[in-house]
């Protein structure tokens, strides 16, 4: 072929083969670039999985061991329940065995000083007995409030 004979058919040919030539040269420089980035994404999760692995075993056995002291430090709180539990039943216990006679002596006054004012005042044995009954059992729910021991009933 002669360079007389160049026509137009044949200078978009080739200006379409160096386009081609060049896009196919950045084509493989853009994927030896993907590749060289691939393998270094590759060698980084190798060695984050290489140090990870040891890290995420030992963090399994201190959950393990704080489980475990868990497990104890529920054990010892169930204990301090059970203590305070038996501790709050004797003290209701004993405060039942120490208030029960302290208000049976304050009605047993209420009733003598409330009967012997009414028989000075009535003369009768009988309304002394009823009002002595009723300043005791006053006497008793006046106390329980105090102590609340029960809810005070309406006079």
């Amino acid at each position: 072929m002669l360079v007389a004979a160049f026509t137009w058919t044949n200078l978009w040919q080739l200006a379409l083969a160096v386009f081609l030539f060049g896009a196919g040269i950045g084509l493989a420089y853009a994927l030896l670039m993907l590749g060289e980035s691939l393998r270094r994404t590759a060698a980084l999760i190798r060695g984050t999985q290489d140090e990870l692995l040891p890290v995420v075993g030992k963090l399994g056995g201190t959950v393990d061991r704080v489980n475990i002291q868990l497990q104890k430090v529920e054990a010892i709180t169930d204990s301090a329940v059970d203590a305070a539990e038996a501790v709050d039943g004797t003290v209701r216990a004993l405060s039942r065995v120490v208030t029960t006679p302290v208000r049976k002596l304050s009605s047993l006054t209420a009733a003598i000083t409330y009967g012997a004012s009414s028989l000075r005042a009535n003369r009768s044995w009988s309304s002394a007995v009823e009002a002595g009954r009723d300043a005791a059992a006053r006497r008793e729910r006046e106390f329980d409030d105090e102590l609340k021991l029960r809810p005070r009933e309406p006079e």
